[in-house]
């Protein structure tokens, strides 16, 4: 597959500036794929955004990524890659990770022997959600730690799941819960059913096994049918999470758990005022890089 690479460098709140213009851009073509990180850890003001299009850009596209920038786009250095799995490539040879009880690895490096660690194997795929982000990282270590607050979860819903990591990981710590994944992407039903039988996780309707679904938020019967959920699972972007509040609120119970991950620490005001407003209270949260993770709980009638 030829793909194409935009790249712009600038200071780290002009790119993360960016980022969030992006999240807020109607009018954005979703086959394009954002991403902003540092240069280097010595160098942690340094940043680079990089815009990768499945075409040669276009004067129209150079505009589109030019436009997030509030003061002038800085110099967009356009790159064709190779034929290949952009990717599958940016993710070849990475280290694994170990969040909370699991520990994440590629099939370059072997699980770990360590006592009361799950490992899981994902590959480098098609869809995002392999650990490394600081994201996923964060949400693994916050499904830890909420088990160990005592949390039980009997029915668990990912929302936007990609490699089905996240939803992976709740079965091993909850074993009999029922769990749904569901992604807008279709890609993902391979990816997900893939990687479920590389580490062992069953595909079926009932308690301990894992159903994917393919939905545009809460919008699908059978995600509709499966709930209501006491741990609904959703690491995708703070202007979808902002959106789906009333959905959220209305498929978890009073009681329930809502865990919410892929925002930037900038982006949680507004994320926790529409929860709040949905009838959500701040259980805990953490913070990974520049990545805040909540953890939020649904009031019961007798809360205050």
């Amino acid at each position: 597959m030829t793909s194409w690479k935009l790249t712009a460098f600038a200071d780290k709140p002009v790119i993360r500036a960016a980022l969030v213009a992006q999240e807020d851009a109607f009018d954005w073509d979703h086959e394009v794929v954002l991403t902003g990180f540092e240069l280097a850890d010595h160098r942690p003001d340094d940043w680079r955004l990089d815009a990768y299009f499945p075409r040669k850009p276009t004067k129209a596209d150079k505009a589109m990524v030019a436009a997030l920038f509030e003061e002038g786009a800085p110099e967009l250095i356009v790159e064709k890659l190779p034929d290949e799995d952009w990717l599958v490539l940016s993710q070849q040879g990475v280290e694994p990770i170990h969040a909370g009880c699991f520990h994440i690895h590629t099939p370059d490096y072997p699980p770990s022997d360590a006592p009361d660690v799950r490992s899981f194997l994902i590959p480098a795929s098609q869809a995002f959600g392999t650990g490394q982000h600081e994201t996923t990282a964060g949400c693994l270590a916050m499904l830890t730690h909420m088990k160990a607050q005592g949390v039980i979860a009997r029915n668990v819903a990912d929302i936007g799941t990609g490699t089905g990591l996240l939803a992976f990981a709740a079965l091993h710590l909850w074993p009999h819960t029922k769990a749904t994944a569901s992604d807008i992407d279709d890609v993902c039903v391979g990816v997900v059913e893939f990687n479920a039988a590389e580490n062992a996780i069953p595909i079926g309707a009932g308690p301990g096994a894992l159903t994917m679904v393919v939905a545009d938020g809460m919008e699908d019967a059978l995600l509709q049918a499966r709930g209501p959920y006491d741990l609904l699972i959703a690491n995708i972007l703070a202007g979808p999470l902002v959106e789906l509040a009333p959905d959220f609120a209305a498929s978890v119970p009073p009681g329930g758990h809502v865990l919410l991950a892929g925002l930037l620490e900038t982006q949680e005001g507004k994320v926790r005022a529409a929860y709040r407003k949905a009838g959500f209270r701040l259980a805990a949260r953490l913070v990974n890089g520049d990545w805040s993770i909540l953890w939020l709980r649904k009031r019961r009638l007798c809360d205050r």
